[in-house]
């Protein structure tokens, strides 16, 4: 082989592995980092503290909520091409004010990260689907802490 054909053969292998360079997981990681925050999130609403009393509705509520943000913005990071089984670290410093507090700030980097544009139309529904779920779950989350500050006062 030749020099010219060697150089040739180099030049076609890396115009050809470019596109793939696109859909590495570092360069646009948005759906990755969302994932893990929202994982993150989903612990801190599980795990309770024995003096957290019962579990609340609005509570469940956000935990479905998660679970399912989860399942659609898993499904719209695959039609991007990214590697879902990918575990990013969390963002989020975690608030001492408490699991519901820590609950919010993530789901709030979440919002952040998945309301980017999105340029593959295949993935839109899952990241509209996956972006009401979160502002749900933010809500709920909300009204969860609004409710535990009514039974706190409520036993003063």
């Amino acid at each position: 082989m030749n020099k010219k054909s060697l150089i040739a053969a180099l030049a076609l292998l890396a115009a050809a592995s470019s596109p793939a360079l696109a859909d590495e997981y570092g360069r646009h990681p948005f759906y990755l980092h969302a994932l893990s925050d929202l994982r993150t999130a989903a612990w801190q609403v599980d795990h309770r503290r024995p003096e957290d009393g019962r579990v609340s509705s609005d509570e469940m509520l956000v935990l479905d909520e998660i679970h399912a943000a989860i399942g659609d913005l898993q499904h719209a990071a695959w039609l991007d091409g990214k590697p879902v089984e990918w575990r990013e670290p969390t963002d989020a410093w975690l608030p001492r004010e408490g699991r519901l507090h820590a609950a919010i700030d993530l789901l709030r980097k979440v919002r952040s990260d998945v309301a980017r544009e999105e340029d593959d139309p295949r993935a839109r529904p899952f990241q509209q689907r996956g972006l009401a779920h979160v502002d749900v779950a933010l809500n709920a989350a909300q009204h969860a802490i609004g409710d535990v500050r009514h039974h706190d006062m409520r036993r003063e």
